[in-house]
């Protein structure tokens, strides 16, 4: 039998119905991964005795009959899902000892499905991030890093769910992304990322980053893994006002591996100067793979692409200012202690022993771009480019079906490069950003190797809500792409 921890989610719930494993010896194997693999860095806070509490659970329910959609089956939880009496950080020293009365509306979609939940994942503070660097528990290490011989990013912000998913420590995991924050850190680890429709999943619960472009995700080993998650994760919730009442299509079923006839659109603005040539070269591989299934490839422009990048550093600090000015250490977080001289010491010295150096430049960002005098300057121009990018990808869907761009422009990066420039580390979202911008859905797919053997992968677009046809392409790539790589710590 296939060791328990390299099992997809949909072979550990065939595997599971059919009683070939216990739902309890399952979680116990992805427990004992933890354990072995902590350097890391993965989870903040582990459950390991929660976990086997459902596992129980879900064990009994499976013998009644009574299992629901995700029943016993093992996953990470961002550490930026509020989950009822269960120690929720945002990686940040401000919400160090938060432990939230409620769940998230996602977290608990989840629990109702019967998922066992292994515990919360690391991340860049606040998801302010592209390589889970600035997470106030540490550095989370990319599993690849041994593959290599030194120490990788594993992507960011939702760098812990990804490590964990790649390096076999949870089935899968919860992921949230505002500008590429699931789908980068899929390619970078080797495994698949998709980013639902802006709306297709409650924020309810969530901690705010920047609220018109946080979206949560799953992130997995396979698209049907994918496909299987968000049905659990998604739907409309009353609670959350930005959450679509949208139809539930069933995402599984969309996986019928036929896309003849299917117009695939590559964007020549994604060609970016400078873009190394093996990223080129598996992007034109991915265009001849779906053409092969029988995709028609076209050209397509989405010409304000090249102001993406700059529009979404305004937009995304500026909802940030706004979102993080409740952390003042009055009502719940971390409170400066010692002498303080008023309300306003208290607050400025909160903030500043609470936030780290990534959170601090972008609250400065946001509310400079929100000030007075530079509102219409900054915010109100970026917030009209917003609507000329959405309208590029309104025109190229009149030609296509689906987008097929890079996610990445580059491999894994060793921990400790590009920290130095906070640009450098923004251009990682370059491919992803423009996406989140317009509330699009997108998935990244593992397809090649680097020539250092590092996984990349390439990302499909959709329209709106249009999942099913993401997914349905993302299947055929996956499968023509045949992606088997694995990180060395997995033959240990």
């Amino acid at each position: 039998m296939t060791k328990l921890t390299n099992l997809t989610l949909a072979e550990a719930r065939d595997g599971l119905k059919a009683g070939d494993f216990s739902a309890v010896e399952l979680t116990k194997a992805h427990i004992d991964a933890m354990e072995k693999h902590k350097d890391l860095n993965a989870f903040i806070t582990e459950t390991p005795e929660l976990a086997l509490e459902r596992a129980q659970a879900s064990d009994a329910k499976i013998k009644s009959g009574d299992a629901g959609a995700m029943e016993g089956l093992p996953i990470g939880m961002k550490d930026l899902f509020c989950t009822e009496g269960v120690r929720t950080t945002a990686a940040s020293r401000i919400l160090d000892n938060f432990i939230p009365p409620y769940e998230s509306t996602v977290s608990g979609n989840l629990k109702k499905a019967g998922a066992v939940m292994l515990g919360k994942t690391n991340l860049d503070e606040f998801a302010m991030g592209s390589a889970n660097i600035t997470s106030n528990f540490g550095s989370v290490k990319n599993p690849w890093g041994e593959n290599v011989g030194k120490d990788l990013v594993p992507g960011g912000s939702s760098g812990g769910s990804a490590a964990a998913v790649a390096g076999g420590l949870a089935l899968a995991a919860t992921g949230t992304d505002t500008g590429g924050s699931i789908r980068q850190p899929a390619s970078f680890s080797g495994i698949v990322g998709l980013k639902p429709t802006y709306g297709r999943c409650s924020r309810w619960g969530i901690v705010a980053f920047a609220s018109s472009l946080d979206q949560a995700g799953p992130m997995t080993k396979t698209v049907r893994d994918a496909a299987i998650m968000l049905q659990s994760m998604a739907g409309y919730d009353v609670h959350d006002s930005t959450s679509a009442r949208v139809d539930l299509p069933n995402f599984e079923a969309a996986l019928s591996g036929d896309i003849k006839g299917l117009k695939i659109g590559i964007p020549k603005e994604y060609k970016v100067d400078g873009m190394p040539q093996e990223i080129l070269e598996l992007w034109k591989k991915g265009e001849e793979m779906l053409k092969d299934a029988g995709a028609e490839v076209v050209d397509v422009s989405l010409p304000h692409t090249k102001y993406a990048l700059a529009t979404y550093y305004i937009v995304a600090p500026a909802e940030a200012s706004s979102n993080l000015a409740r952390y003042d250490g009055v009502r719940y977080g971390h409170r400066a202690e010692g002498e303080l001289k008023n309300l306003d010491d208290l607050y400025m010295k909160t903030r500043a022993q609470g936030f780290g150096e990534e959170v601090q430049r972008r609250i400065m960002i946001g509310t400079y771009v929100l000030s007075a005098g530079y509102y219409d300057a900054y915010y109100a121009k970026a917030q009209k480019i917003r609507t000329l990018i959405a309208q590029d990808f309104e025109k190229a869907y009149e030609q296509c079906d689906v987008i097929l761009t890079p996610t990445c422009p580059s491999e894994a990066f060793g921990i400790g490069e590009n920290e130095d420039d906070p640009v450098k580390m923004y251009l990682n979202d370059v491919f992803t950003v423009p996406t989140s911008l317009a509330g699009l859905p997108g998935i990244s797919v593992p397809t090649g190797l680097s020539a250092s053997g590092l996984p990349l992968g390439l990302q499909l677009i959709g329209r709106p809500f249009d999942e099913e046809t993401v997914l349905r392409t993302a299947d055929v790539l996956e499968k023509a792409a045949a992606f088997s790589a694995k990180p060395k710590m997995l033959e240990a």
